[in-house]
C-alpha cells in the first residue's frame, strides 16, 4: 500500500469540516426551532390546573368567548374565555374562565363573537391574563339552541312538523344522498 492512497488532502479535510458544521447548524436550528413551535392544546379547566408550568409553556387554550365581554381596538382585542357556553346549564355551576389580550397584526375572524368556540394561541401570564398572539374561531350561531319560547327552525311553537315552510327532509349522509339522487 502506498502513502498517497490512505492519506486525506487537505481540500478534503477543509471539505469534511465545512460539511460537519452546515449539517450541525441544520441541526441545531431543526430541535430549537421545534422545541419553540411546540404547544400545548388545552382548555380553560386543564390550563388553570397546570400550576407553574403553564407559565413556561407555549399554550393553545380552547373555550367559549363570554358575551359582551369583548373590547376591539384596532386588532387588539381583549374578552374573557370561559368552560361552557353562556346558555349551557354548567356555565352557571362552574364558573372557570380567563381573561385574554389578543395583540395581532390582523383583526379576530368574522365568527369571533359571542358564545362562539375559540382557541387562542400564546402564553399565561403571572399577571392572571393570556396573552394570545394567534387567534381562531368558530360559528356559534350556526349551533346555537332556540331561545326559550321560540320555535326551533322548522317546527312550529306546538312542535307540528307541518306548519313549517319547508318540507322535513332525512338527513343526508354520502349513501342517502346518492340514493335519493337516483331514486329522482
Amino acid at each position: 500500500m502506498t502513502k498517497s492512497a490512505s492519506r486525506i488532502t487537505p481540500q478534503q479535510l477543509r471539505i469534511g469540516i465545512a460539511s460537519l458544521i452546515i449539517l450541525g447548524t441544520i441541526g441545531y436550528l431543526a430541535f430549537t426551532g421545534a422545541a419553540t413551535s411546540k404547544s400545548y392544546y388545552v382548555t380553560v379547566a386543564e390550563m388553570q390546573g397546570m400550576g407553574e408550568k403553564a407559565y413556561r409553556t407555549q399554550l393553545r387554550v380552547e373555550g367559549f368567548v363570554k358575551p359582551e365581554t369583548i373590547q376591539q381596538s384596532g386588532t387588539d382585542v381583549s374578552f374573557v374565555l370561559t368552560e361552557f357556553e353562556s346558555h349551557n346549564p354548567k356555565a352557571a355551576a362552574n364558573p372557570r374562565s380567563i381573561r385574554v389580550n389578543y395583540q395581532g397584526t390582523e383583526p379576530p375572524p368574522d365568527t369571533f363573537k359571542g358564545d362562539a368556540q375559540a382557541l387562542a394561541i400564546g402564553t399565561y401570564g403571572h399577571d392572571g391574563v393570556f396573552h394570545a398572539t394567534q387567534l381562531q374561531a368558530k360559528c356559534a350561531s350556526k349551533y346555537a339552541p332556540a331561545a326559550p319560547g321560540q320555535a326551533p327552525t322548522g317546527k312550529s311553537a306546538s312542535g307540528d312538523k307541518r306548519a313549517s315552510s319547508e318540507p322535513a327532509r332525512p338527513a343526508a349522509t354520502p349513501g342517502t344522498a346518492m340514493a335519493a339522487a337516483a331514486a329522482r
